[in-house]
């Protein structure tokens, strides 16, 4: 989330018209993250997040706001779009597409409790359940065929050292074929700030707009080499076995996991990690103009990639 193309409340008022939503009293830019322009929306009816997306096209949109649809409606906290007056789910601000969803209560915790963690282990688990209804299907936008095309474009400007570990990874995992593991919509970014709390519940897994099909093994590792890392000091990305264990036991009690899942387990956390280093190289090196942009160190990744190739990893039990 962040703010590529400036809105204006005046600039506003025409196309929030269309909705049934009152007028608008406050619009304030969201500086975090990287893809869209993100805006917290205060109407005369109630509090909202207005999204221009910057990258995505009116073909690609019903995908997402589709799939965010679908969960809410299957009972996961998640921002579904709210209709206009004639019924659709996104239209044209500012000759981008745009969409409005209720703001989700709670906020994000940056140092999650075990309590907190195995919630959203279970959360993630019914979410790929409920996800298994959806009709749809979209590949994993920054998937196996993305790292092929961005490895290129980010290798000059990595050393020598850093360039033969992407090539290096980049062909182990072209070795590895998933065919036996469980597959459907997953989440692809469900670090600790997209997910929110509100007390001790889940208020919301919320930024969909990195999700795909694919293995639902890759979602959890994503999440793992987030939310069960140490943050800080010498053991930074490191994994911390315990909450390894809280999490995938969770999620297991919802979705069971499968021995060809286990099998994987390695391998995947070392993709998550994999595409989380090309990104933020990518965005780091390569940026869009942008009004409010902060893009992340990709050394973060860059070091638990060698720390995942370096050491097995945690398993349930």
């Amino acid at each position: 989330m962040a703010v590529f193309t400036p809105v204006s409340q005046d600039e506003l008022a025409p196309w929030l018209a269309g909705y049934d939503l009152g007028a608008a009293v406050r619009l304030e830019g969201i500086a975090s993250g990287i893809e869209n322009s993100n805006f917290f929306l205060t109407t005369t009816r109630g509090t909202y997040v207005l999204t221009i997306f910057e990258k995505l096209t009116a073909d690609e949109l019903p995908f997402y706001l589709d799939l965010t649809a679908h969960l809410a409606d299957g009972g996961i906290p998640c921002p579904a779009p709210l209709a206009d007056r004639a019924g659709r789910h996104f239209s044209l601000l500012k000759d981008k597409p745009a969409a409005i969803v209720r703001r989700l209560p709670g906020r994000s915790h940056m140092a999650p409790t075990g309590a907190e963690r195995a919630a959203v282990g279970a959360m993630l688990a019914r979410m790929h359940l409920a996800g298994a209804g959806f009709a749809a299907c979209q590949d994993n936008p920054r998937g196996p065929h993305w790292w092929s095309v961005t490895a290129p474009r980010v290798r000059p400007y990595l050393d020598t050292g850093r360039a033969a570990m992407l090539d290096s990874e980049l062909s182990y995992q072209a070795t590895h074929r998933h065919d036996r593991l469980p597959r459907g919509p997953i989440h692809a970014d469900l670090f600790r700030d997209n997910v929110l709390f509100d007390g001790p519940r889940i208020g919301g897994f919320i930024d969909f707009y990195f999700a795909g099909c694919d293995c639902l093994l890759f979602d959890v590792a994503v999440c793992v080499n987030d939310w069960c890392i140490a943050r800080d000091g010498p053991l930074a990305g490191t994994l911390v076995d315990d909450e390894v264990g809280e999490f995938l036991a969770a999620y297991h009690a919802v979705r069971p996991f499968t021995d060809a899942e286990r099998l994987a387990w390695d391998t995947m956390l070392r993709a998550g990690a994999l595409r989380f280093w090309l990104s933020r190289l990518f965005d780091f090196h390569l940026p869009r103009p942008g009004e409010l942009v902060h893009p992340h160190d990709p050394s973060h990744f860059e070091r638990i990639l060698r720390l995942r190739r370096d050491r097995p990893a945690p398993w349930l039990g």
